[in-house]
């Protein structure tokens, strides 16, 4: 039976008793870690955010009943203890506890609340399936290493949003139903009762309304914004997601870099004490992806990617001349100290390519003594193979790995191979944090499914005003005026300096294929109010989930997310999304159309 807490209030929390406190009476109130049954002496280990608060209950001076709701409380039992701080005699103290020098003499006892035996212990040290952790998620909350997640997530926040402050940002919330204007990533929709047929999307981010804001005259906007996306899920990346927004005015990129570096560096320092170094480096698009493959290049280890196509150019190996006719590349890395990896291991490594559209892999192993193992010997002559040695400065013990394909192909495979190798050597500390920002990348690229050219960032990206005189002639060799914040090889952030110009916001429509009466049906309320004097403007958008996600070492963002979804973009707590009646159907004017499966007939 539980009781209330009429007559009793809390004065402490769990993991704030100190020595000073000693022989003061206070009440703590929290969860039961476990309990100790010595006989004639129980020992309690009372839990809530801040920590554990040891209780002792002697029953040879106890009255009768405080003993027995000692004795009745079972793990997981939510009590109020009232009752005397104590030091802990030298044989009981626990240095690794942060009240292991008290305890808390009980002189009332309360069981508020009762449990029954929870499908997983409440400790960090046991392993618990995911689908059951997030069926329980209100249980994994109270682990230590979530309830940590939680409260450094919380302090991020803080600490930005103090920061943007003396900044002067104003924070500004902009509306969650909004217009449907795909672009990208699928919306989601939500149907509306008042305008049968018609559809609010749910924002994918507050883009347009964060333009609109400087065409109000805000000045400096931000936003801890929650966004979503209608996608397949990875392991940084959830339905819906949190980013700390932006935009500013009369701005150009240093001032929006500037900002957000020091943002960084503040942040880091006061929750993680790391020493951010500023200015941070930086590197274009097209060499990012040439030196590591991914224009999220983890920097915080070498094995680089090396153009060797010249180096190959006059030999008769056909997958290396297919390559190269159809205009692609032939591109290596030299995994250092790997020239002893067993056969098997290095077959594992040309199907892992694979699975990024690769053929295969041709690979060259450098013995100790020197001599060379291939499997492309025959193909080869020795001095052509020491020829691609020694542009790839392979040593004795070194194994090099080469991928002849479409550049996109071999930049996926080989950027997604070196990340792979990191993990098998350990190369990276989870600890070892290096930013660096992209910049320069391509306004558009063309979707050859689609037969048209996509914005790479979105179509209010202002091109580099070199490359305006290309957007008639060239549009595909346009670089934008956009950047990237990229930490330990994940996207942090992204943004760009905006198109602030009704013509060539016109013209980027027209690029992406719009005609002038798509243009207006989607975009029609930017487009007019780029009509009353718009001021140059800027911004970026960063990935609170995942920003958490590296600070703590998690592996994935749902761990920094309180209630996340799975893959599937489903709740397993909740069992969302779920069925509705059919009444609020009816409301809507929505029918839902069963689609039969079709059963495989075999002969």
């Amino acid at each position: 039976m539980s009781e209330a807490l009429t007559g009793l209030k809390r004065s402490c929390m769990c993991g704030n008793v100190t020595e000073e406190m000693i022989g003061q009476e206070i009440t703590v109130m929290g969860w039961v870690q476990r309990r100790r049954d010595l006989g004639q002496l129980i020992f309690i280990a009372l839990r809530d955010r801040t920590g554990l608060m040891q209780i002792a209950v002697d029953g040879n001076v106890a009255a009768p009943e405080l003993f027995q709701k000692a004795e009745a409380s079972r793990s997981e039992f939510v009590l109020a203890v009232r009752g005397l701080v104590a030091a802990r005699t030298e044989g009981n103290i626990n240095p690794n506890m942060k009240t292991g020098t008290v305890e808390l003499i009980a002189s009332e006892i309360r069981i508020l609340s009762e449990s029954e035996t929870t499908p997983f212990q409440i400790e960090d040290s046991i392993t618990v399936k995911d689908d059951l952790r997030l069926k329980y998620r209100y249980l994994d909350l109270r682990r230590p290493n979530q309830l940590y997640n939680m409260v450094l997530r919380h302090k991020v926040v803080q600490e930005m949003r103090n920061f943007l402050d003396t900044q002067d940002f104003l924070e500004i919330e902009t509306p969650i139903l909004g217009k449907s204007t795909p672009e990208g990533a699928r919306d989601y929709l939500v149907p509306s009762r008042v305008h049968p047929g018609n559809f609010y999307g749910l924002p994918q981010s507050p883009q347009l309304y964060k333009q609109l804001l400087m065409v109000s005259g805000m000045d400096r906007y931000y936003q801890v914004a929650k966004c979503f996306r209608d996608e397949d899920l990875r392991a940084d990346r959830q339905p819906e997601f949190t980013q700390v927004d932006m935009e500013l005015s009369f701005v150009d990129v240093e001032d929006i870099m500037d900002i957000n570096e020091r943002m960084m560096q503040k942040t880091f320092k006061e929750i993680m004490n790391v020493d951010v170094p500023l200015p941070m480096d930086r590197m274009t698009y097209k060499e990012a992806m040439e030196r590591f493959g991914s224009d999220k290049p983890d920097v915080r280890f070498g094995m680089e990617l090396v153009n060797i196509s010249e180096v190959v150019k006059d030999t008769e190996f056909v997958v290396f001349q297919n390559a190269l006719q159809a205009g692609g590349s032939v591109r290596a890395i030299n995994a250092k100290g790997c020239g002893s990896f067993p056969r098997k291991k290095i077959d594992s490594l040309v199907e892992f390519v694979k699975t990024y559209r690769a053929k295969g892999l041709a690979w060259i192993a450098i013995n100790a003594d020197g001599t060379l193992k291939t499997q492309i010997a025959k193909f080869f002559s020795e001095e052509k193979l020491q020829e691609i040695v020694s542009a790839m400065d392979g040593q004795p013990g070194d194994l090099i790995l080469i991928c002849a394909d479409s550049d996109k192909v071999v930049y996926d495979s080989l950027g997604a191979l070196r990340l792979e190798l990191s993990k098998i050597l350990e190369l990276t500390k989870a600890d070892d944090f290096k930013f660096i920002w992209i910049t320069e990348f391509p306004m558009l690229e063309w979707d050859e499914e689609a037969n048209r050219f996509v914005a790479v960032h979105h179509p209010f990206t202002a091109p580099m005003d070199e490359d305006l005189h290309l957007l008639d002639t060239e549009p595909g060799k346009v670089r934008a005026k956009a950047y990237d914040i990229v930490l330990n090889g994940y996207e942090l952030g992204g943004g760009s300096i905006r198109i602030h110009r009704r013509d060539i916001q016109q013209k980027m429509f027209e690029l992406l294929g719009f005609t002038p009466e798509d243009a207006q049906e989607r975009f029609g309320f930017l487009l007019d109010a780029f009509q009353y004097g718009v001021p140059p403007h800027g911004g970026l958008a960063f990935g609170l989930d995942r920003i958490i996600m590296l600070m703590t070492g998690a592996t994935s963002i749902r761990d920094v997310i309180a209630f996340p979804k799975v893959k599937d973009a489903s709740c397993p707590m909740t069992q969302a999304p779920g069925l509705v009646e059919e009444v609020q159907l009816d409301e809507l004017g929505i029918s839902i159309n069963e689609v039969e499966e079709v059963e495989e007939v075999t002969e």
